[in-house]
């Protein structure tokens, strides 16, 4: 695979997101039996914010700008957690993973309507290929009902989010938009919740799972693709970002004691094919960074997180 100069780095940071986020699916199914989603979010997203915050240290200052980006794709991506958490409720959770997915398709159509960005052939081909695996390595049959729709609609907040992201992010601002972003989805989650209490978690082993969300699968990932984006476009990243469940039935065959399927195989090599193909996709000559005279830091070299 011919990787452009500059994006190794990137690529690879996205290929370890996703990897800590598919680590989290059995961990998660866990500890729900013993805690509400929406406090399990409120308190994961607290605990990603401070320690954040903790790392930024004097470099948390930032501009107006910044902090209103911030604000934005935090209320994004908190809506999109809530849409999806509440969907989940009513529908399988096989169902809910392929549908939530569907924003590998989505990221690309609407970085083409909004930004009127010039998607190149093999992304879009890349894009339908992941949703295929995606559906093959998910679904079982299913209908359309409440929590479907629930579902489509976190996908769609989700696209948004990752193409607002790819067009706010910047070098030099990915430590600072990431706090403000965990700040508003833990107190977005925190509002939810707070009508019944927020419960924390009961024992040990319940708080190091929601240690390990809020730190590594919250915090770290968070970081790591508010970095990545402001050097990968955004419809390249999402199929990338497809990774996800790949991981999840990676480390659930590994850890979890579950079975190697022929759906893991085919479903999984289709979203790796996928990635290949986006990787292959001409570069772009337009940026699709965050606009020009805004005062933030675009030096490639620069890594602010």
């Amino acid at each position: 695979m011919a990787i452009r100069r500059g994006e190794l780095g990137p690529l690879l940071a996205l290929i370890v997101m996703t990897a800590a986020w598919g680590s989290t699916f059995f961990m998660i199914k866990d500890v729900v039996t013993r805690m509400p989603v929406p406090d399990l979010l409120s308190v994961r997203f607290a605990i990603a914010a401070v320690a954040l915050a903790i790392v930024a240290g004097p470099r948390l200052r930032m501009s107006v700008i910044t902090l209103r980006r911030g604000l934005l794709l935090g209320l994004l991506y908190g809506i999109g957690q809530l849409l999806q958490t509440v969907g989940l409720a009513h529908t399988a959770a096989s169902v809910s993973g392929f549908l939530t997915g569907l924003y590998v398709v989505m990221t690309p159509l609407l970085s083409a309507v909004i930004l009127r960005t010039s998607i190149p052939k093999p992304v879009w081909a890349a894009a339908v290929l992941a949703t295929v695996g995606l559906g093959v390595l998910s679904l079982q049959g299913f209908s359309i009902g409440y929590g479907e729709l629930l579902t489509v609609a976190s996908a769609v907040v989700y696209a948004v989010h990752i193409v607002a992201l790819g067009r706010m992010s910047a070098p030099g601002a990915a430590l600072q938009l990431s706090v403000v972003q965990m700040a508003v989805i833990a107190i977005l989650c925190g509002v939810v919740a707070a009508p019944d209490g927020i419960q924390l978690p009961s024992s040990g082993l319940d708080w190091a799972i929601v240690i390990y969300l809020g730190v590594i699968a919250g915090a770290l990932t968070m970081l790591l693709q508010t970095w990545a984006q402001a050097r990968v476009e955004a419809s390249r990243a999402a199929v990338i970002m497809a990774l996800e469940p790949v991981w999840a039935a990676a480390f659930a065959v590994a850890l979890g004691g579950e079975a190697l399927t022929w759906r893991m195989l085919l479903g999984g090599g289709a979203i790796l094919t996928a990635m290949y193909l986006v990787e292959l996709a001409p570069q772009r000559t337009v940026s699709a960074g965050p606009d020009p005279g805004d005062g933030v830091d675009r030096d490639p070299g620069h890594h602010g997180g």
